[in-house]
């Protein structure tokens, strides 16, 4: 049974939704929510503000909230730890979240049943030059500073130089990361479930480009050639420092750093085809509509129909302080003529009344839609 609940919040996105049904649920069991001062004071909850320390100490599950940022976050958090780590799509659709927000009441009673399983991450780890230790889950990349030169690193597997890279980056993976950075600079797609590093250049202006795999048990080792330019130190996407020519970058891995939770809804070639836009498989043959998912990104201020994981169309929208402006739905032609501008609307509308959020239907669609289904009155402002 699970005794406390720590959260942590994407700093920009929504989150009251979430945290309201997160804190709902514990209360009916007896359940104690932390979360972190500076997240939890924005939202008007019951959520106890505790240190990070504190959280990571007390609590049995930490559920984040936002998306694949926040769960490397959260992640690092717990690193080393068997504190199980929940990811909550808030927005946009990433790899490592595993539940959107109407699932998650389900979610979190099916882990306090402990109807779930556990899937392991590995991380890489390094010093950094001012000898601070750094932990990364997706990656650490030596990129080039604009105004100095390439980036030019010797690659030591086991002690021996293998190769040179010059290149705008070198970058070590793991295989979470291999979807992200290292995806963007040709590198292979590798399960999660495999225990290994991806090391690759990005825009490489070297004769050898191709990427390398390694076993953990492996020892590597970045070096900054003497013909370097000073490179920046990106941990996760997060500059942590700066290596000149002659500095040596020990990269260590760390099997099993932090445990994710899944309920085998999806899988992570699903998920990697959803995210990396796929193209050909849903178009190709046939597609059940009744499959379709709608998601709401965001940042973009859109909502997503996905279809096999692929995007099949889109609704506009715009906030206006209290209220949202439905400004215009658009399918792709592949996927017309089943119903998924109706599930966009219907979605978005559902949404609002959820929300208590007046619509302004400037879509001729939706406003169409709206004159079919008076059952929404009382979502749309007149």
């Amino acid at each position: 049974m699970i005794k406390v609940v720590g959260l942590v919040l994407h700093p920009r996105r929504d989150c009251g939704s979430a945290v309201d049904t997160i804190v709902s649920w514990a209360a009916a069991r007896g359940v104690t929510v932390l979360g972190l001062p500076d997240e939890i004071t924005r939202i008007d909850c019951t959520a106890v503000p505790v240190s990070a320390e504190e959280m990571v100490e007390r609590a049995g599950l930490l559920v984040s909230l936002g998306g694949d940022g926040t769960m490397l976050r959260t992640m690092r958090l717990v690193e080393g730890r068997k504190t199980p780590v929940l990811g909550v799509n808030v927005g946009r659709l990433g790899f490592l979240a595993e539940v959107d927000l109407p699932d998650l009441k389900d979610a979190l009673s099916a882990i306090d049943d402990h109807a779930y399983r556990i899937e392991s991450r590995t991380a890489v780890r390094t010093t950094l030059p001012d000898g601070r230790t750094v932990t990364a889950f997706n990656d650490i990349a030596l990129v080039r500073v604009p105004g100095h030169g390439l980036a030019a690193v010797g690659i030591r597997v086991e002690g021996k130089r293998f190769v040179n890279y010059a290149a705008d980056a070198v970058l070590v993976a793991t295989p979470t990361g291999s979807t992200a950075y290292s995806f963007s600079a040709g590198g292979p797609i590798v399960s999660p479930n495999v225990e290994g590093l991806i090391v690759s250049a990005a825009a490489a202006h070297s004769s050898f480009n191709r990427s390398l795999v390694l076993d953990t048990s492996e020892h590597l080792c970045l070096d900054v050639l003497s013909t370097s330019g000073r490179l920046a130190i990106e941990v996760d996407g997060i500059i942590e420092g700066y290596a000149e020519p002659g500095a040596a970058i020990e990269i260590e891995p760390i099997p099993a750093a932090a445990n994710v939770i899944r309920f085998g809804r999806t899988t992570f070639y699903e998920r990697a085809r959803r995210k990396l836009r796929v193209e050909g498989s849903a178009q190709a043959g046939d597609w059940d509509a009744g499959t379709a998912v709608v998601v709401d990104s965001f940042e973009q201020e859109r909502y997503e129909v996905l279809v096999g994981g692929e995007s099949a169309g889109v609704l506009h929208y715009r906030r206006h302080g209290d209220r949202i402006e439905l400004l215009h739905t658009e399918i792709d032609q592949a996927f017309s003529g089943r119903g998924l501008a109706g599930r966009l609307a219907r979605a978005a509308l559902d949404d609002a009344r959820s929300r208590a959020v007046p619509v302004i239907a400037t879509c001729p669609f939706v406003a169409g839609y709206l004159d079919r289904h008076p059952e929404y009155n009382d979502v749309e402002l007149r």
